[in-house]
């Protein structure tokens, strides 16, 4: 009896997950895409039927990017990526990438402790990739999340281009929720435009070559316009109420620091009146912490598109740089 159930509940989920794959195809918006990807760059109709046939749509998806970890208060994303165990493995990574992280540092400009943190944040230094079929996360949210799905719609597109020209099975390939891949967590766009192959061995391996994933981010960072040897951030002080009036979602810096200072903002380095920033207050359980971003502080931003984010990678930096210097010294 207990085999007899055992069948009939395979029987059930083959005939459940067969509907949902004939599904995708049955969808007019799949149909559009599908024919737009033939007529514009050419791809086989037939081959790309037999890919979606596959598509699975994932409501684990939608759950996972309806709650990202970025819209935690300060004090509860910082433990998240400033714990011990991630500098202890940054500070590994750096000894055993130190010459691969001086020529990024030399070809890119971006300090190495940068690179080595955003790695960190992404991925724990490439521990971990991520578990999702990225065909079906670009099509989860491309087709079923409208409030993204202008952007995923575009990723996928870029995603079946990445996987033919680098002869990629699109079925194969694993990554986060939001489809982004390898140990840079690169979306496909990005793998497109600013991967790069760093060791010069003919292959653009984000996957498990950490030589190409370095090369790749001081790339990326560089090419979103990073200001070789300019702060980062810098504590802040505020007086009275008068801040408030230039706090803002914006990410890009658009006050000057003499316009900050006319809002009772100051801080203990002197800086030039002219230099651009802008004013993060950032939550604590009691209180609030003020910190100035500079135009280096919104490029790490890029990168995703969250203060905390940057300001996590700043602070894992900068916490990567001191131990490993203690360590060596």
């Amino acid at each position: 009896m207990k085999n007899l159930f055992v069948v009939l509940l395979g029987v059930y989920y083959f005939y459940q997950i067969t509907a949902v794959q004939a599904s995708a195809l049955e969808r007019d918006e799949v149909r559009t895409f599908i024919d737009a990807m033939s007529k514009k760059h050419g791809f086989s109709t037939a081959e790309l039927d037999t890919i979606f046939q596959n598509v699975v749509f994932s409501n684990t998806v939608i759950d996972a990017i309806s709650r990202p970890a970025e819209v935690l208060p300060w004090y509860k994303y910082r433990p998240l990526f400033l714990e011990s165990a991630r500098i202890r493995l940054g500070v590994e990574f750096w000894r055993k990438n130190r010459e691969t992280l001086d020529q990024a540092e030399e070809r890119f400009g971006v300090p190495a402790e940068i690179l080595i943190a955003i790695l960190g944040v992404e991925t724990r230094y490439g521990k971990i990739k991520g578990k999702y079929a990225v065909i079906n996360s670009l099509s989860t949210l491309a087709f079923d999340y409208p409030k993204r799905s202008a952007f995923f719609l575009a990723e996928l597109e870029q995603y079946l281009l990445l996987t033919r020209e680098q002869g990629f099975d699109p079925l194969m390939l694993k990554g986060s929720y939001a489809g982004a891949m390898g140990i840079p967590q690169f979306v496909s766009s990005s793998y497109r435009n600013f991967a790069v192959d760093f060791d010069n061995d003919g292959l653009i391996d984000i996957w498990e070559n950490p030589v190409d994933a370095i090369g790749s981010v001081g790339n990326y960072i560089k090419q979103h316009g990073w200001q070789t040897g300019a702060m980062i951030a810098e504590p802040a002080m505020v007086k009275g109420d008068k801040y408030k009036e230039i706090v803002s979602d914006e990410l890009k810096p658009v006050h000057s620091v003499h316009e900050l200072n006319q809002h009772d903002v100051t801080t203990k380095t002197q800086l030039s009146p002219t230099t651009l920033a802008r004013l993060l207050v950032l939550e604590n359980s009691n209180s609030s912490e003020y910190w100035l971003g500079f135009e280096n502080f919104y490029v790490i931003t890029r990168y995703n598109h969250s203060a905390l984010y940057s300001m996590a990678v700043f602070q894992l930096a900068r916490e990567i740089k001191s131990r490993y210097r203690n360590n060596t010294d």
